[in-house]
């Protein structure tokens, strides 16, 4: 099979949640969420074996709600937490809890990803993120370089930091802060930087990004306006501790320094095209092997040149930098 090909999974269900399995190195490990407002819903464990372009998996109940996001303990591999929908009153709220995977799920016990006969294995509840007075949750990112034992919640217009203890069975709030101003401000994503000795999470609420400090939980910097419409999602250089990217709404990709917010390093709209000169900061490759909206892409946290994208109608796709533009970068 050609290198550069993708690969393709299906999920029975709807999905929009996606994350690597943060602390697996070696293996190539994907974890998705399911929506289905009619049927138990799931994460599905899905492995990728590169050397030979097969796709196996497992599938886990998750059977109190649709999961609108998901993410993994950098420190555990056993461990992850999922924000998902709950009746509660005559309204939905979004609460957030942290799971653990059975302990038979080792890597090669898979199933193809044609054997459906196969039964679901149960995630066991080590502890509710408790935001009842909070509001509905958004996302929970994890510590980056610590002990797996640090979390920040959003939900609403707070911020949330919690220590997860006893094994993470328990969740101590430690601190927290607010959205200030006028109208309904609620966060819509956020990520913690795996620089300064794990002390600054980016937040994004309408079309604003803000920089926090965890051990104070005050605002370091703010860029309003940072996009014309809503901001989706933001996410820090591994490489570069100063420089965080944004996505919005209006359909372009912003670069900041977050030194000095006034002005975007770099902003990148559709029509940007690339050429065979040196490497340039524009649009690199074009995937089309999606056929409803994208709501999620990540990178293998084993593979730095693969990744996965995950569009609403269940579809997963892996996908590899071009073959030719990544040892133009290396050699």
């Amino acid at each position: 099979m050609e290198d550069d090909a993708p690969v393709i999974y299906g999920l029975e269900f709807q999905a929009r949640a996606l994350t690597p399995q943060t602390a697996e190195t070696d293996a190539i490990r994907f974890l998705v969420g399911t929506q289905s407002l009619k049927y138990d819903n799931q994460i599905h464990i899905v492995d990728f074996d590169d050397e030979n372009n097969i796709i196996s998996k497992n599938v886990l109940l998750h059977q109190v709600g649709e999961i609108w996001h998901i993410s993994t303990s950098p420190a555990d591999k056993g461990v992850l937490a999922t924000c998902y929908n709950k009746p509660s009153d005559s309204k939905v709220l979004t609460c957030a809890a942290v799971w653990r995977m059975p302990k038979e799920l080792e890597p090669g016990g898979h199933e193809s990803p044609d054997d459906s006969t196969s039964p679901a294995h149960t995630l066991e509840l080590l502890c509710h993120l408790d935001n009842t007075a909070h509001g509905s949750m958004a996302c929970v990112t994890w510590e980056p370089t610590g002990d797996g034992k640090k979390v920040i919640s959003l939900a609403d217009s707070h911020i949330l930091l919690w220590d997860l203890q006893e094994s993470s069975s328990q969740a101590v709030l430690a601190s927290s802060a607010s959205l200030e101003g006028k109208g309904q401000l609620k966060f819509t994503s956020g990520r913690w930087s795996p620089h300064h000795t794990g002390t600054q999470v980016a937040t994004a609420n309408d079309t604003t990004i803000r920089g926090w400090d965890t051990r104070s939980m005050s605002q370091i910097y703010c860029i309003e306006n940072a996009h014309g419409q809503l901001v989706r999602d933001l996410d820090f250089n591994p490489n570069k501790q100063y420089y965080l990217a944004s996505c919005g709404d209006d359909c372009k990709v912003k670069f900041w320094d977050t030194r000095n917010v006034a002005e975007p390093v770099k902003t990148l709209e559709q029509h940007s095209h690339w050429s065979q000169e040196p490497p340039q900061d524009s649009v690199i490759a074009t995937y089309e092997e999606h056929e409803d909206s994208v709501y999620a892409v990540d990178w293998s946290s084993a593979d730095p040149w693969l990744f996965a994208s995950l569009s609403y109608d269940g579809r997963l796709v892996i996908n590899r930098v071009p073959r030719a533009l990544k040892y133009h970068i290396l050699l």
